[in-house]
């Protein structure tokens, strides 16, 4: 779908989570789920990059995001909360919307190019916006893939 970063319909999800534990457990099970990748591995990769500093990107977004063993490509998954969580946010506001990255082991500039594709389309209002209302999974997508294609373009 997108240039810099992989994400299908499948790998976005409305959940639950209470806490900033809970939401890296929902990504890895999701990890897991959408790129049959080993979920304990996953996890603590993004344990250990949280422990370095919070993901938490501001304006309610966190970009949880690590480097696996077992992925070609750098892959996404978006999560939106039932409930703004805390997670250490710079601006301390909770999160709702989360997107997790996992970037293969050996992988430098495209993960970091991946990283600054999700930022970029965070930052835009309107997309921001649209995230925040969507009403469902697809909806998620949708607004999604209709920004990486006005990217591509």
């Amino acid at each position: 779908m997108n240039v810099h970063f992989f994400l299908e319909p499948g790998d976005v999800a409305i959940v639950a989570a209470t806490s900033k534990d809970a939401i890296l457990e929902a990504l890895a099970h999701q990890f897991a789920s959408s790129y049959d990748l080993n979920g304990a591995e996953v996890l603590e990769r993004l344990q250990e990059r949280e422990a370095l500093g919070s993901t938490g990107f501001g304006r309610g977004v966190a970009i949880p995001h690590a480097r696996v063993a077992g992925v070609s490509r750098p892959v996404a998954v978006l999560l939106k909360l039932k409930d703004a969580v805390d997670f250490d946010a710079a601006d301390g506001l909770p999160v709702d919307l989360v997107f997790g990255l996992v970037s293969p082991e050996q992988s430098g500039a495209a993960h970091l190019h991946a990283l600054a594709a999700i930022s970029r389309l965070v930052r835009d209002e309107r997309i921001h916006d649209a995230l925040s209302e969507a009403p469902d999974a697809e909806a998620l997508y949708s607004m999604i893939s209709n920004a990486a294609d006005r990217d591509a373009a």
